[in-house]
């Protein structure tokens, strides 16, 4: 817990970061899938706690749960890099984690005193600057930008968004369909929330490979002038819908943030707007992948379209649990100086709380129960800052998933899952590629197909009958 400390009061030698011994293991959260079992890593000796641990680079891409295990042997609070010259505490105790989550008393989340530490041309920079959104808020701000957010997408309706979601499945589908091959990272989960991001805040179209192409620059930018590039193509798109909307509202996120009664600034609604796509897009992207590289590599999914024994929200689940999209965030600076889990952190000194490691204290990879439904994961976050439209997101997600396997029931990996790679960032848990192979489905095929259901899928929420064959276990080559 935080324990009450002076402003300026002197800390002790080992302060600031200076870890003491960890506390005793804690029992699993209730719904934890593990029921029980403990912590899967033990703590050795102390490391050194003045040395950073680099949560960038190939190596914690690779096998991030063996940074994290070694992250433990600090305490609650472990000193890493995220971004070369940029370091900060990483919480990886649950309780910890939820302690600070909880606590918006002590934990601010306004970044405006800290950016001016760090070199301001870091690229954890766009994850970490501060903007009038909900992201940065504290207290009545916070609450008055949350409102906005949470009471317009109480506007969408669930069939509705699984409508919006079966069309932009069925869309992408059809261009990759006759191929007999995709990479479902490129070619699908990272284009799905773009499509529906772009029709949920009320745009054609038209419009949506503009999101894509601007949005995707942001992310796989290979220079500055790329990256400045695809920003200034992202403010025009944004600079465009905002200006259709006042023209005339429509029945879309954008009119609805526009008229609600919390009355948001011109520069308000364009942070409000630009946070939604840019957090909701990579997390879902994410989310939408690594379930799939799941459910196509373990044999407990291979015939779950036919009564398999696991199903889309387990895998879902697992992820969360096991591999959540968005790993370490949460970046809280304290408002004064405070003993924390046993560690001294400095006031406005960057804490961020590792959803991952937090989850992983206890081993939930191999005990999962069919329709379990464990949702005490952190992958959410949790407190006042806990995402607002989780819901929205899951049935996205789940929609997604459901889509394409039943468009392409014998879909399965094109190389072996040992070989996919990680993306690397401090950030996120994120597949590089996906690649995927299945009977090709073409338009002219008998039965349903994506091309035939592109114009009605938006009116009916009936799954599709399978178009292949049913997929073979992952076991076999």
């Amino acid at each position: 817990m935080t324990s009450p400390h002076q402003p300026g009061a002197a800390p002790p030698p080992s302060c600031p970061a200076q870890a003491v011994p960890p506390p005793q293991e804690q029992a699993p959260p209730p719904g934890c899938p593990a029921h029980g079992a403990r912590p899967q890593y033990q703590a050795p000796a102390q490391p050194d706690a003045h040395a950073p641990v680099k949560l960038y680079g190939p190596d914690f891409a690779a096998d991030p749960r063996r940074v994290y295990a070694y992250l433990r042997r600090y305490g609650a609070l472990a000193p890493v890099e995220i971004a070369p010259e940029v370091t900060a505490m990483l919480v990886t105790d649950y309780r910890a984690a939820l302690d600070l989550l909880n606590d918006d008393a002590t934990w601010s989340k306004d970044s405006r005193a800290w950016m001016q530490t760090v070199p301001q041309d870091s690229p954890v920079m766009p994850m970490l600057s501060w903007r009038p959104n909900v992201f940065y808020a504290d207290g009545p701000a916070h609450v008055r930008y949350r409102d906005v957010i949470v009471d317009s997408f109480k506007l969408v309706e669930p069939h509705e968004l699984r409508e919006r979601v079966h069309h932009a499945a069925d869309t992408l589908i059809q261009r990759f369909g006759a191929r007999g091959e995709a990479d479902l990272i490129a070619d699908y989960a990272r284009l799905i929330p773009l499509l529906m991001f772009n029709t949920l805040f009320g745009m054609p179209d038209s419009y949506s490979d503009r999101l894509i192409a601007a949005l995707g620059g942001m992310l796989e930018g290979n220079s500055p002038e790329e990256a400045a590039a695809a920003n200034e193509a992202f403010t025009q798109y944004i600079m465009e819908l905002v200006g259709a909307k006042k023209g005339e509202r429509g029945p879309d996120l954008t009119s609805w943030f526009m008229d609600h009664p919390n009355g948001l600034t011109d520069e308000e609604l364009i942070h409000q707007i630009i946070l939604v796509m840019g957090a909701g897009n990579e997390p879902l992207a994410n989310l939408i992948g690594n379930a799939l590289s799941r459910m196509l590599s373990d044999d407990r999914y291979y015939n779950t379209l036919s009564g398999g024994a696991l199903t889309v929200h387990d895998a879902i689940n697992e992820v969360l649990w096991n591999d959540p999209p968005l790993t370490n965030y949460s970046a809280h600076f304290p408002v004064r100086d405070v003993f924390f889990h046993g560690t001294w952190v400095r006031a406005g000194q960057l804490v961020m709380v590792s959803y991952a490691a937090a989850n992983s204290q206890f081993d939930t990879t191999e005990v999962l129960a069919p329709g379990s439904g464990s949702g005490s994961h952190l992958s959410w976050a949790a407190g006042p800052h806990a995402c607002p439209v989780k819901r929205h997101a899951l049935l996205i997600a789940t929609t997604a998933i459901e889509r394409l396997t039943a468009w392409l029931s014998d879909i399965e990996l094109a190389v072996d899952h040992s070989e996919l790679e990680w993306r690397n960032g401090a950030f996120h848990r994120a597949l590089v590629a996906l690649p995927a192979r299945f009977t090709p489905i073409t338009p002219d095929q008998a039965g349903a197909t994506p091309w035939h259901n592109s114009e009605n899928s938006a009116m009916s929420s009936t799954p599709p009958e399978p178009t292949s064959t049913a997929r073979r276990p992952a076991s076999v080559n």
